[in-house]
């Protein structure tokens, strides 16, 4: 994919490297048209598919998008069908165009509990796109920070339980390895569209220095204008990571 700065970008301000994304909203854009929940989700997955190609084309190098939680179980079967249907069409459908733009795809999220008719598919796109590397987009699916931060600590566990480790040989590298995030960089900059303004159990661990933008449009409303905004206002932000601003910022007020 070809990078295109836009002229809405702070010039000399770096593009975030990776962007993670709570597409949230779908199901109240439907209600507010008295469309059905499945019509939101079905023109949140056009969003997503515009989103993914405009961040390639901004130079976004890794794009994580929270497309299933695993609290999701929870909503009605049927909108639960329907939401794992539009998943199998959305791999069918662009799976193929994804790998011609040299996109790696890369699931996140415990797949002990993934349907079987899902569970190929998703080993399909990872397997397919694996040697890509133009932009990789992970896709979290049966996901929850929670869940993912208990199966990291039984694998650590299990590696001081065999010897392989000592429990003082853990540390933050050590925890970040054994999650599904692994070889994957913190995000930079998460979005959350539809006003609403929690993480929702996503990346808590990543999430730890990462910026925040909350978009007030529900998630099928996300367009390449909104994705523009959310990261000139990061590139308009001064990341510190823990240390204090620098003497002239902090002379000048």
């Amino acid at each position: 994919m070809e990078y295109v700065p836009p002229a809405s970008l702070v010039p000399g301000r770096p593009v975030p490297s990776h962007v993670a994304i709570i597409m949230d909203g779908n199901g109240r854009w439907a209600q507010a048209r008295g469309l059905s929940r499945t019509k939101g989700h079905r023109k949140g997955v056009e969003a997503l598919r515009d989103t993914v190609r405009n961040a390639g084309e901004l130079g976004v190098r890794w794009l994580t998008v929270y497309a299933f939680s695993s609290e999701n179980w929870k909503r009605p079967p049927a909108e639960v069908r329907d939401l794992l249907g539009l998943l199998k069409r959305f791999i069918r459908r662009d799976l193929a165009e994804l790998h011609r733009e040299g996109v790696r795809v890369r699931i996140i999220g415990c797949r002990d509990t993934v349907p079987d008719d899902i569970r190929p598919l998703l080993e399909e796109a990872e397997s397919l796109t694996r040697a890509n590397t133009a932009m990789d987009l992970i896709v979290a699916f049966n996901y929850g920070a929670r869940d993912e931060m208990v199966r990291a600590v039984q694998r650590i566990a299990d590696r001081v339980a065999d010897g392989s480790i000592a429990s003082k040989d853990i540390d933050q590298a050590l925890v970040s390895a054994a999650l599904d995030t692994a070889s994957i960089p913190d995000p930079d900059l998460i979005i959350r569209t539809s006003g609403e303004q929690r993480l929702s159990n996503f990346l808590l661990w990543q999430a730890a220095y990462s910026e925040f933008v909350f978009a007030n449009c529900a998630w099928p409303d996300f367009d390449r204008n909104a994705l523009l905004r959310a990261i000139a206002e990061y590139q308009g932000r001064e990341r510190r990571f823990g240390d204090v601003a620098p003497l002239a910022e902090t002379a000048a007020g």
